[in-house]
Formats: structure tokens, C-alpha cells, sequence
């Protein structure tokens, strides 16, 4: 009998031919529901994740039969890991695999916002042709301020090098890793020097809402702010008065604490609202790490980790 697998997110087609190439008997349930999963958990042998289900204790003790959990991309913060692993479950993720796309759209938005393409591209759409007010700010000779230097911190500090800023990492777990244009920095250096500070850190109770009033006060640069991390390290509300009050000049977001526009209460849709209708403000549907190269990868990494293929 085969060993089954339940792919529960979208994913590239060489991870559902692999599998079946190896003998594994896939189910292919991007939609799946988590109360369907725990009706079919039984006898499956591996699940792979992307954002949407939650692999809890209730799940992993529905899956007597559980060896591994895939997720694409990075992140775990959706998995019980110390209970899977309890249970003798590998579980491993392949941020490898999109860290580049990631840093590329956190650069991508940063060169937008500094050069005013959000508001001159769709001026010119209108027949709009302003020069002056659309003077852009250069990033050449900046700093800029990563917190958590991990797979996408590094990718982004590798991309800003021609662009000869000095970068101040800052990384709770992570020391001695310094080398030319990036510098080691505490969290109260990167707060008082940076002219754009990034966050590129998983979802933990440190980091959820981590951007708070307190720690914007200390930003003496009024710096931009990029998250293409997790959504809610951010506090939308706690972001719209940090920009209200003048502690940060702008934000680049694509990801967001609540990604389920059709749930938001009046008060969310106001604050989203007012975010969107700011020039200094551009907010991305959770794209980056999604490019078409990043899609294969993130397959191919997950599966070299699992042991299944080799590349």
C-alpha cells in the first residue's frame, strides 16, 4: 500500500510528479479545510503546508501514521514543531527557496516609494506630468537597518550592496556574522541610525506586534518601514499613528495581520483605508517570495530536505 501525502497549499507541479515518481500515493487539496484534513489525517505519511492550515497537537494526534511536514517557503510558526518532533515527525521548510524573491520585491517597493513611482505612474496615466513634486530621494549612501538577519535579512543586505549603504543587522539568535557593507548592531543602534529599517523576522510572542509607539520614538532618522515578513509584527493601527505622529516617513507592506479583506470589522477597513489613500504607503497582496523561480524552488528545496530528491 502507498504512503499518502496531502499537498494543502498551492505548489509547483514537480512537487505532486516527484512524489509520485517516488512511489507516494499525493493528494493534490490546495482548498483543503482544516476540518477535512483532520477527516483524512489517519493514514497519511506526509503533509505539506504553505500559510493556511494549522498543524496543531489535535491535527498531529489525527495522523497516527505522520512521518514528515513540508512547508513551502519560510516560517513554522503554524506547526506545533516541539510536539511533531515529540512524536518523531521531521519537519523542516525551504525559506531557500524564496528568500531572493523576497528581497527583491522589499527593493523593489523601497526604490518605488523613495522615487515616487506609486503616485507619478498613475499621474501620467491621467495625463498628470509633475516633475518637482515628484522629486525622488536617492538610497545610494544610506542606512539601512535589518532586524533579523536570517535567509531573507541576508538576501536584502546582499542586494543593497551596490547601492553603498552601510547596513546595521540586528539579530537576537545570530552574532559575529559582520562582513563588508553589513555591520552587527543592537536593536537601540538600528532604531537611532537607520534611515529604512526592514523586518525580516519569524512570527514568535517576541515578535508579534513588534513595531510598537515606544519603539518608534527611538527611530530618530524617521525611517521607512518594510515588512515582507509576517503580518502581524505590524499593528496596522499602531502603524497609522506612528505615520500620523510623524515617528517613520513611510511603509512598504505585503503582508498583513489580517489577509482576509472580507472579514474586516469597520474599524479595520477604516485604518486599511486610510493607509492606502497615503502617498507615503505601499501595501502589496502578499507577493513576495511568490515569483514564478521562487515557486520551483521553494518545491525543489523542500524535497532535498525530505530526502526525496536529490539536486
Amino acid at each position: 500500500m502507498k504512503e499518502k501525502v496531502i499537498i494543502t497549499g498551492n505548489a509547483h507541479p514537480i512537487l505532486q510528479e516527484t512524489l509520485a515518481e517516488k512511489g507516494f500515493a499525493v493528494s493534490y487539496l490546495p482548498k483543503i479545510t482544516y476540518e477535512e484534513l483532520m477527516a483524512q489525517a489517519r493514514d497519511i505519511t506526509g503533509l505539506v503546508l504553505t500559510t493556511r492550515i494549522t498543524v496543531d497537537k489535535h491535527l498531529i494526534d489525527a495522523a497516527p501514521s505522520l512521518k514528515w511536514i513540508g512547508r513551502l517557503g519560510s516560517g513554522m510558526e503554524l506547526i506545533d514543531v516541539p510536539y511533531a518532533q515529540s512524536r518523531n515527525i521531521l519537519c523542516v521548510s525551504s525559506p531557500e527557496g524564496n528568500r531572493n524573491a523576497v528581497a527583491e520585491q522589499s527593493l523593489g517597493m523601497l526604490l518605488m516609494l523613495l522615487n515616487k513611482m506609486n503616485i507619478a505612474v498613475p499621474e501620467v496615466q491621467q495625463f498628470i506630468w509633475k516633475r518637482e513634486e515628484n522629486r525622488g530621494t536617492e538610497l545610494t549612501g544610506k542606512t539601512v537597518g535589518i532586524i533579523g538577519y536570517g535567509n531573507t535579512g541576508g538576501a536584502f543586505a546582499r542586494l543593497l550592496q551596490p547601492f553603498n549603504v552601510t547596513v546595521l543587522a540586528y539579530d537576537k539568535f545570530k552574532n559575529d556574522f559582520a562582513h563588508d557593507h553589513v555591520k552587527e548592531a543592537s536593536l537601540e543602534q538600528v532604531c537611532r541610525y537607520a534611515d529604512v529599517i526592514s523586518f525580516n523576522v519569524p512570527l514568535t510572542t517576541d515578535t508579534k506586534g513588534m513595531l510598537t509607539i515606544e519603539l518608534m520614538k527611538t527611530m530618530q532618522q524617521k525611517p521607512v518601514i518594510l515588512n515582507a515578513s509576517r503580518g502581524k509584527v505590524i499593528h496596522l493601527p499602531t502603524l497609522s499613528e506612528g505615520l500620523k505622529q510623524g515617528f517613520i516617513s513611510g511603509a512598504c507592506l505585503d503582508v498583513l495581520e489580517n489577509e482576509k479583506l472580507d472579514t474586516y470589522t469597520p474599524e479595520e477597513k477604516e485604518t486599511l483605508q486610510w493607509l492606502l489613500n497615503q502617498q507615503n504607503v505601499i501595501i502589496t497582496p502578499h507577493i513576495a517570495g511568490y515569483s514564478h523561480e521562487a515557486f520551483l524552488k521553494m518545491a525543489t528545496v523542500l524535497l532535498k530536505k525530505l530526502g526525496i530528491k536529490e539536486l
